[in-house]
């Protein structure tokens, strides 16, 4: 694996932080999931076959435990650039690596021009999702989102954004998104 060295510029950046990017589809179809019940007792649960769904576009940082949720009905290289453009305001002074996977809408050549200063995406090899620690945050979501149904997509939207707001903090993401192998190399290669 060949280096990368980053050098913040000081007088346009005043920090730099890593992060790893991906997106979950979230619908109105049950996720059914295991549930604890009473020995010999058969669990109900309420299901909806509706195919209808938003996503969640995240980026977490190992490093601070600071992230950004986006939620769109959608997949395209249109909606990711314009995420990626919402990403660079959450913290504009601060120089994002965003580590993110193969996905055809990740192809940005069209738009090139159009990415933020203040974002350098770093692609992770094809199929290895378990290289992107940002995965284990949608695992985490949808443990608690399984067995659940929604009457519309605007109450499972409601539902989203008072978990995101409730049950998720900084802690919680660098607990979850943590591996000493991306820090060490973080740290390493960041020249200030």
């Amino acid at each position: 694996m060949s280096q990368i060295r980053i050098s913040l510029d000081k007088n346009k950046f005043d920090s730099v932080n890593l992060y790893f990017q991906d997106e979950s589809r979230f619908g109105l179809k049950t996720h059914v999931g295991r549930c604890l019940t009473a020995k010999g007792v058969k669990p109900i649960v309420k299901y909806k076959h509706a195919f209808k769904n938003t996503y969640l576009y995240g980026s977490f940082s190992p490093i601070d435990g600071n992230y950004f949720i986006y939620e769109i009905e959608g997949t395209s290289s249109e909606i990711f650039l314009k995420y990626l453009q919402e990403l660079s305001k959450h913290r504009p002074n601060e120089l994002m690596i965003v580590v993110i996977d193969n996905a055809g809408f990740h192809s940005l050549q069209q738009f090139s021009l159009d990415i933020p200063d203040n974002i350098k995406l770093i692609r992770i090899p094809p199929y290895s999702p378990e290289l992107n620690p940002s995965e284990k945050i949608w695992a985490y979501i949808k443990q608690y989102f399984k067995n659940k149904m929604f009457d519309s997509l605007s109450e499972l939207k409601e539902w989203l954004t008072e978990f995101i707001n409730k049950k998720l903090n900084s802690n919680i993401v660098k607990s979850i998104t943590h591996d000493s192998k991306y820090l060490d190399i973080f740290n390493a290669n960041i020249i200030i």
